[in-house]
């Protein structure tokens, strides 16, 4: 006996709630349960929100870092709608001020984030890696970072044309950020997710 899944459009995300805490990701209109990470997936996600908001407030920026509460509507090229959920998004304040009052979701209307994170888990490695680069690339979003910490290795894409070029940290290799070039961090440090 097969067991059909019926698509969901993304109006009906938006309002969706199944009465849990749980928090979803659509992808190609069907729901995705985001599982909690392991304590070191929170700890890296918890350090690069306080690193980034330091470097933001130290350059004077009118932007905000937050972890996992903004949904970004992705194009996957197919029939059905998709909304990623990164670990991290940096953008302008005044964009996340405009959420107040509804969804706290980029549509595609919208101007894109700065900077996205992915912090890797087993389950999530193969979209981290692809689909998520493919959809974060056409959404015209300027930085992409990969924190992996199975693998030990932090990526960084920059874009150029809908496309990322990636550039792998490791160890005590200082990362280069073009959003935030006066971070001083190593990979190291960003993947024990302390200084």
């Amino acid at each position: 006996m097969t067991t059909i899944t019926e698509k969901l459009t993304f109006e009906n995300y938006l309002a969706y709630n199944d009465g849990t805490d749980t928090q979803y990701e659509l992808v190609d209109g069907e729901l995705v349960p985001m599982s909690l990470g392991t304590g070191k997936h929170g700890n890296i996600i918890r350090f690069l929100v306080r690193q980034f908001e330091d470097t933001i407030a130290q350059s004077g920026q009118s932007w905000v870092a937050l972890p996992s509460l903004v949904g970004i509507r992705s194009p996957r090229g197919r029939r059905w709608d998709t909304s990623r959920i990164p670990d991290v998004t940096v953008l302008p304040l005044v964009q996340w001020e405009a959420m107040e009052n509804r969804e706290a979701v980029i549509d595609f209307n919208e101007p894109p984030p700065l900077l996205v994170v992915e912090v890797v888990s087993p389950s999530t490695q193969a979209d981290d890696y692809r689909s998520k680069r493919s959809e974060y690339g056409l959404l015209e979003i300027p930085e992409y970072w990969i924190v992996d910490a199975i693998a030990e290795k932090l990526t960084i894409g920059l874009l150029d044309h809908e496309f990322y070029d990636l550039t792998e940290f490791q160890g005590k290799a200082l990362v280069q950020s073009s959003v935030f070039p006066t971070l001083k961090l190593t990979a190291a440090q960003i993947l024990a997710g302390n200084l």
